[in-house]
């Protein structure tokens, strides 16, 4: 199993048809965890994809997880799954993918957070800190959430919500450590540079603090 706790820069990201390029671009500026999160499109497209995202990641040796789907992972051989609250138990999930396999939990409040430290996550994520599209209908769950999270286990707690070259720097003296980036990426029209902006700001932020 990969360990998780100096793989700070969390990709997540939906059905693209340059992925091929994408992916490795984004891998070499510096993002070292990688999630296919698409809510929309049918498993069959997913399955493709996924395949060639897990094929990319192997090859890069970054891990590879999909979101929701315990089914898909296995069929695509990917490293693990990231679920919601409304989604399978990580005791399910668990169950169905082994003692190896890489589980992520989100989590939106307090008490959710509290639950999750029950649980056999590997990783947990918090946010997001500001109100963003690609969670519609969620709002912000502010930085003070994220900051406490992070106190209350030594498992990683991912950020989501915002994250930018501009931003990041902040977060890490406020304490945070991994991150979630989507749009920052995802929307770059050029994502080789941007991730490297990204990873540069995140190295230099932590290079001032104590990890």
């Amino acid at each position: 199993m990969f360990s998780l706790d100096q793989r700070r820069l969390y990709l997540c990201v939906g059905m693209r048809e340059d992925m091929d390029s994408f992916l490795p671009a984004v891998i070499e500026g510096g993002v070292d965890i990688v999630q296919l999160r698409e809510k929309f499109q049918p498993f069959s497209q997913q399955r493709d994809t996924a395949i060639l995202m897990s094929t990319i990641c192997a090859d890069l040796g970054v891990p590879f997880i999909v979101n929701d789907d315990p089914h898909l992972a296995l069929e695509v051989k990917a490293d693990g799954v990231h679920v919601g609250q409304d989604d399978l138990a990580v005791s399910v999930v668990r169950d169905l993918l082994g003692p190896d396999a890489i589980i992520g939990l989100s989590t939106h409040a307090t008490n959710e957070f509290a639950l999750a430290l029950d649980t056999s996550a590997n990783y947990l994520s918090a946010g997001p800190v500001s109100a963003t599209p690609t969670k519609p209908g969620r709002e912000g769950v502010g930085l003070d959430y994220a900051v406490h999270s992070t106190q209350r286990t030594d498992r990683p707690v991912y950020v989501t919500g915002g994250v930018t070259a501009a931003n990041i720097g902040g977060y890490v003296r406020s304490g945070l450590r991994h991150f979630v980036v989507v749009r920052a990426l995802t929307e770059a029209p050029d994502p080789l540079s941007a991730a490297r902006a990204l990873r540069e700001a995140l190295d230099q932020a932590l290079s001032t603090v104590t990890i």
